[in-house]
């Protein structure tokens, strides 16, 4: 077959074809040729030039790559060619990319070229190898075309996905009589299958039935719980385009996502595997039923009162991965872990983890006693939280798994303990400077931690002369209060000259530390008044109040032509200037009543709520949102990790202070 495709690429007109990312036509054949001289020896490296050419990431199918199918397609299915996998897979990504494409981005040609490969799909289906029968399957999405392979293949690795893949078809297949095949096809595994099987059986009729998971919750608790069962997932569990076989905590994972529409039902089936492990001593189970706990935890609240004593009990248990992650979960959970801080501090010193995670169980239950408040977690707090970063700048992880916190949002809570915490924060300061990993971090804490970190004023005043951190040292110091006055001509000082916004910056810290206050105004006022990015100007002019009236009228313009944080800025700054609640109370609702209606952008929303509650009022539309808002049983916050709850805590704090706040008087009732 090889000599059949290098004799008909001479056929095709290679020149005058349009290929992709400034590729000629001829670059195609040449990349084509050289895959079918390999041979038997080809390797995915051979393939590199052809993904060139093809050029995916584009969204664009030109005529070369239309005119290159059949020869892809021919290449796949010979039996001498050495990357007939690739080959396929090739094939169905530039199909996935036609799907993807917006119609003018697709050479006309190309949907003829493609049904004329359907005899050559069909011979893929039916290949003597495994490995090609199953990555073929993504090459059609006919029902019948499936059910024929299902009736002849005897390969169990290759039958889960192709019942799958039935599933996925039938799902949105317009032929009722053949979506009725399938389901039959799949009552039948799930009646009489093997354990596993059974389970894809379930995923199948998920497909075209969402609730069918919610009813065989019994069956795959009981399957996937099976220690005995366990090993043959890793034998017959494939997907297309998936090298390896899932593992049975792989599937977990994805029949978890099945339950979705059925909080409830999820819930009742990550604790049931939990207590089926710890009956078992699956620990490998264990493990993945509480990642999807955790996952369940960060979008809704509800679920943390069935969660959390589980997670408490499994403080003690021998695998290090289930007690990091009991842990973790106790952590972001705060002051609700309260009853668990004895098993908590006994495992301050515990150096397991968690593979891929980062931390030890002991980091993950000391930032956890710091949540509850407990004492027991402030020696050495410091210098563990810093010791990720010790002959570094930075640390990784992965965002959305358990981690450990930033080091600020470990210590900014923790003003109360300021006293025993600053000298290791000053040390660090003092011996690090402005190049430290975490100065910038320390500077947020000690910001955060207002007038109780004054005595680190000779450590952040040292660091008004580097620019990376001038300007945060500053609001350090603002926060420090009168106690940092004596740092007012260090502060004039550490201006930047070319630097027009810096000076804003600057006189408004120095007038806050017993500076000038009408060189500070002119300057902050001026910068409101220019184009150039007006909105932070704004925001510190509202710190003048009524003294800045002159220039209320450009606060105004800048609220009415800015956008969500600005906007939100100026209309706070614009309240505190004049004294007049609106036109600033409309503006902010803009931002507070979208998020009742399910918006979980969130956007502006924290900082127009706290715009709200400066200016001590809260409309009856804003009461009635918060209340919607407070009562839903979701995580309040856009993010998927740790902070997910830390910012849901924060939002719920200032709703309830909101709402604690009076409805303003109609001006007809005065």
């Amino acid at each position: 077959m090889t000599e059949i495709v290098l004799a008909a690429l001479d056929d095709v007109p290679w020149e005058r074809l349009e290929s992709a990312l400034g590729h000629s036509g001829a670059e195609m054949r040449r990349a084509l040729l050289h895959l079918a001289g390999r041979g038997g020896a080809a390797t995915e490296e051979d393939c590199h030039p052809l993904y060139d050419c093809l050029a995916l990431g584009t969204g664009r199918v030109p005529s070369a790559s239309t005119a290159a199918l059949p020869f892809l397609v021919a290449l796949a299915g010979d039996p001498d060619i050495g990357v007939r996998t690739e080959l396929v897979r090739l094939t169905v990504y530039l199909s996935q990319t036609v799907i993807a494409a917006e119609p003018d981005r697709v050479d006309p040609g190309w949907h003829e070229t493609w049904r004329s490969q359907y005899p050559r799909f069909r011979a893929l289906l039916a290949d003597p190898s495994p490995e090609i029968r199953r990555e073929a399957l993504l090459l059609t999405a006919e029902p019948d075309v499936l059910l024929e392979r299902w009736i002849t293949e005897t390969d169990p690795a290759v039958r889960l996905p192709l019942l799958l893949r039935l599933g996925a078809t039938a799902a949105g297949c317009a032929d009722a009589e053949a979506a009725d095949r399938v389901r039959a096809a799949a009552a039948e595994v799930l009646r009489a299958g093997s354990p596993v099987m059974r389970v894809a059986a379930v995923h199948a009729w998920a497909a075209f039935a969402p609730r069918v998971p919610v009813r065989e919750l019994d069956l795959l608790v009981e399957i996937l719980s099976d220690p005995s069962v366990r090993h043959r997932f890793e034998e017959i569990w494939y997907e297309p385009d998936v090298d390896d076989a899932f593992s049975r905590e792989d599937v977990v994972s994805r029949t978890a996502r099945l339950l979705e529409c059925a909080p409830a039902t999820a819930l009742s089936f990550v604790v049931r595997l939990v207590g089926a492990a710890r009956r078992t001593g699956d620990a490998p189970l264990c493990r993945a039923a509480l990642d999807e706990a955790w996952r369940l935890l960060v979008v809704r609240p509800a679920t943390a009162s069935e969660l959390l004593p589980l997670a408490g009990e499994l403080l003690a248990d021998p695998d290090a991965g289930v007690r990091y992650r009991a842990a973790h979960l106790l952590a972001v959970l705060g002051a609700r872990a309260a009853p668990y801080a004895d098993a908590l501090a006994a495992l301050l010193d515990d150096p397991g983890e968690a593979e891929f995670l980062e931390g030890t169980v002991g980091d993950h239950a000391r930032w956890a006693l710091t949540r509850i408040g407990d004492p027991r977690a402030l020696p050495g707090l410091v210098e563990r939280l810093y010791e990720p970063y010790r002959g570094h700048y930075s640390r990784s992880y992965t965002t959305g798994d358990p981690r450990l916190p930033e080091v600020e949002e470990v210590l900014a809570p923790l003003r109360a303990h300021a006293k025993s915490l600053l000298p290791s924060v000053r040390g660090l300061l003092r011996d690090d400077g402005a190049d430290g990993p975490l100065t910038g971090a320390f500077l947020k804490v000690l910001t955060a931690w207002g007038p109780a970190a004054a005595p680190a004023l000779p450590e952040v005043a040292a660091l008004l002369d580097d620019t990376r951190h001038s300007l945060t040292a500053l609001d350090a110091l603002v926060a420090m209060g009168p106690a940092a006055a004596s740092a007012e001509p260090a502060v004039r000082g550490c201006a930047v000259l070319d630097f027009p916004a810096n000076h804003q910056r600057v006189a408004w810290g120095a007038w806050r530390l017993g500076g000038d206050r009408d060189r500070a105004l002119r300057l902050v006022g001026e910068a409101v008044r220019s184009e150039d990015r007006p909105c932070g100007a704004a925001l510190l002019l509202g710190d003048f109040g009524p003294a800045a009236l002159p220039y209320a009228d450009r606060v105004r313009q800048v609220m009415d032509d800015c956008d969500n944080w600005c906007e939100v800025w100026a209309a706070v700054a614009l309240w505190s200037i004049t004294g007049e609640t609106e036109p600033s109370l409309s503006v902010l609702e803009k931002h507070v009543l979208p998020v009742a209606d399910g918006d979980d952008s969130f956007g502006a929303f924290l900082e127009a709520l706290r715009a709200v509650t400066r200016i001590g009022t809260v409309s009856p539309a804003v009461r009635a949102a918060l209340r919607t808002v407070r009562g839903s049983d979701r995580r309040l916050s856009p993010y998927r990790d740790y902070r997910a709850f830390l910012r849901d805590e924060e939002i719920r704090s200032v709703i309830d202070e909101a709402l604690a706040l009076p409805t303003p008087t109609p001006p007809s009732a005065a």
